[in-house]
């Protein structure tokens, strides 16, 4: 007898059935916001997607959407829902970079973060050292809580590397300005030009008379790469080059670059010398990069697309992956590679090569293998497949690090084997009391909506610290609901987010642009509606099984009750249900994975046995 894993539907199963919000590093009600857009409801929708995200419009344009990554809607027919630009379509109306004023009360009913716009003052005084969206987000956080907090800054502007690292054709820098403004006017202080170890040291910070303190540097150092020729002169480390790229100073590439990382920064630098010399450039190879991680392949694609705004005629890169196995997401290689840009796939660095103390170029062999035979990361070669690549300036972008020399003897930090603080994971603490840390200095390289999770927990472990308590509960609420789905809405397209045509893009300008109003109604409508769930009678059903013949999906399923495997809740409903420790009857079970919420099953039920409920989580102080 063929036997079925089952479990009770309790708030610890439905938060994992919402997907997209379980996603979510700060467990943005995605779905919830994308049915609000359905519905006409775009005030609303804002509302839910800036409630838990300070960033909301940054990240409606940069995020690395992990939502989508677990969107139902992907799994049944490999196109989720467009959610990150659903959240810009509806930025642009009521968010940072509008005209309209938009009150921020009603996002608190949406945020998974305790706290008031007007707290009482507590008296307690943070420091948090860092610009970046990780140590932003605490700073935006605690001060909801009625902390005062001061960021210090190591250079002149705020942002890290969302406006250090990322090219403004991507995240427009007036747009980061504006999200930072809104935190600052919360009454958030912040001293530029103030570099740990060089200004200051935690020490310092005690006597000012600091309660706590949240480290988030960032990582802005550029790991080398063990091969000779990095001394030559154009070499030049890919953090650095961002830097100085970014903060508009000049950066003489020459007319060939090459990259050696590989990731969507990469592919960045390439489309921007692709469109400044598209006309002079020659024909022949593009693009090289070295990569282990997603975020070495972001790093690198960035930088590639930086170097060609600035007037790069030709750049190379190296890309240890096939094709088919680059970390770049795919739709930013195909954009790439519709403006012009030529991937050479399966390569490798061997050595830089120069002339004076000049670069000349870079040799490379063909990959045999990225992995060696314990499965490690070890890349081996074709021996005899060295082929010369030439080049004016070759970029590093293998991977980045966070400069830890200010570390003392007497702060109490300790360190990982990796080169970053050792904090405790749960709650960010360092080895040091009151002291925290998050974002690339605890974890290494992470993407935006990470860091800023990586605030709000620290955020969460500073009030508890400073307080000795922080009493929040979570609260399940559920309304029955008459539920229908859109016609024909399994078959809606994914709608792509629009793009500015390739002869109109320009050094800084966005490639992408929002969704019209039509877009995003189709797109918003192709969403399961995890959130509304099938709710069974058990007092009404007479087991007839018309549910599950009724189902496109095969989702729902009659069975034997003996072929149940229970968790331990559910064999206590059976036996109280049954009295036997071997119950007879039947059973109807449900696949909630496979379940598109087309609602035919409540529709076909004779006895109304079958309802449908939207369930929604909040968090509470108490």
């Amino acid at each position: 007898m063929k036997r079925y894993t089952t479990r009770l539907v309790d708030g610890a199963y439905l938060r994992n059935n919402f997907n997209c919000q379980r996603g979510c590093p700060v467990g943005t009600k995605a779905g919830a916001y994308v049915q609000a857009i359905a519905a006409g409801e775009l005030e609303k929708a804002y509302a839910i997607a800036r409630g838990p995200n300070p960033f909301a419009s940054i990240c409606g344009r940069i995020c690395a959407h992990p939502c989508e990554e677990v969107c139902r809607r992907g799994k049944v027919d490999k196109n989720p829902v467009s959610i990150r630009a659903l959240k810009r379509f509806v930025t642009e109306i009521y968010g940072v970079e509008s005209k309209r004023l938009f009150d921020l009360g009603d996002t608190l009913r949406h945020s998974t973060a305790p706290g008031s716009l007007n707290p009482v003052k507590t008296g307690k005084k943070v420091a948090i050292i860092g610009a970046g969206p990780a140590g932003l987000a605490c700073a935006h956080d605690l001060t909801r809580l009625g902390h005062d907090c001061t960021i210090f800054e190591a250079r002149e502007v705020a942002g890290g590397m969302m406006i250090l690292g990322v090219p403004e054709y991507r995240l427009p820098r007036n747009l980061i300005k504006r999200e930072v403004d809104a935190i600052l006017s919360m009454g958030v202080q912040i001293r530029y030009n103030s570099k740990l170890g060089r200004d200051y040291h935690l020490s310092d910070l005690r006597k000012e008379g600091f309660d706590a303190v949240f480290i988030s540097i960032g990582a802005h150092e550029s790991r080398g790469l063990d091969i000779p020729g990095t001394e030559l002169d154009g070499v030049i480390n890919g953090v650095e080059f961002l830097l100085n790229a970014n903060l508009g100073y000049k950066v003489d590439l020459g007319e060939k670059v090459i990259v050696i990382g590989g990731g969507n920064v990469a592919v960045d630098i390439a489309r921007t010398a692709r469109r400044l010399g598209e006309e002079s450039m020659p024909k022949g190879h593009a693009i090289g990069a070295v990569s282990e991680t997603r975020e070495d392949i972001e790093a690198a694609l960035d930088m590639a697309r930086s170097a060609l705004r600035i007037g790069a005629r030709q750049v190379v890169m190296v890309c240890l992956e096939s094709r088919n196995k680059m970390p770049a997401w795919e739709w930013e290689i195909e954009e790439a590679t519709e403006e012009g840009v030529i991937l050479a796939c399966s390569k490798g660095p061997k050595r830089i090569v120069g002339k004076h103390g000049k670069v000349l170029g870079l040799e490379t062999m063909n990959v045999r293998s990225m992995l060696d035979e314990t499965g490690r990361f070890n890349p081996s070669y074709h021996e005899g497949s060295e082929h010369l690549l030439e080049g004016d300036t070759i970029i590093l972008a293998i991977g980045q690090a966070s400069d830890l020399s200010w570390i003392q003897e007497k702060d109490g930090i300790e360190t990982t084997a990796r080169g970053l603080l050792k904090v405790d994971p749960e709650t960010l603490a360092t080895t040091a009391p009151g002291v925290y840390a998050g974002g690339d200095v605890a974890f290494g390289p992470r993407i935006v909506i990470d860091a800023v999770a990586n605030g709000q927990r620290a955020a969460r472990s500073i009030e508890k610290y400073l307080k000795k308590e922080l009493r929040v509960k979570s609260v399940w609420k559920s309304e029955g609901v008459i539920h229908e789905m859109p016609e024909n809405f399994d078959a809606i397209p994914r709608q792509k987010p629009p793009v500015i045509d390739i002869n109109r893009r320009t050094g800084i300008g966005e490639v992408e642009t929002p969704y019209s109003e039509e877009n995003a109604l189709l797109e918003s409508s192709r969403c399961y509606r995890c959130n509304i769930n099938t709710i069974f009678s058990s007092s009404k059903c007479i087991l007839c099984g018309g549910c599950a013949d009724v189902c496109p999906e095969f989702c729902l399923k009659l069975i034997d009750i003996r072929q149940m495997r229970e968790d331990k809740r559910l064999e206590k409903v059976v036996r109280a249900r049954y009295g036997t420790d071997q119950p007879r009857g039947s059973a109807i079970i449900k696949d909630d994975e496979r379940c598109i919420r087309c609602g035919l099953c409540a529709k076909r039920c004779p006895t109304g046995a079958i309802t449908m409920e939207r369930f929604e989580e909040e968090e509470v102080l108490v």
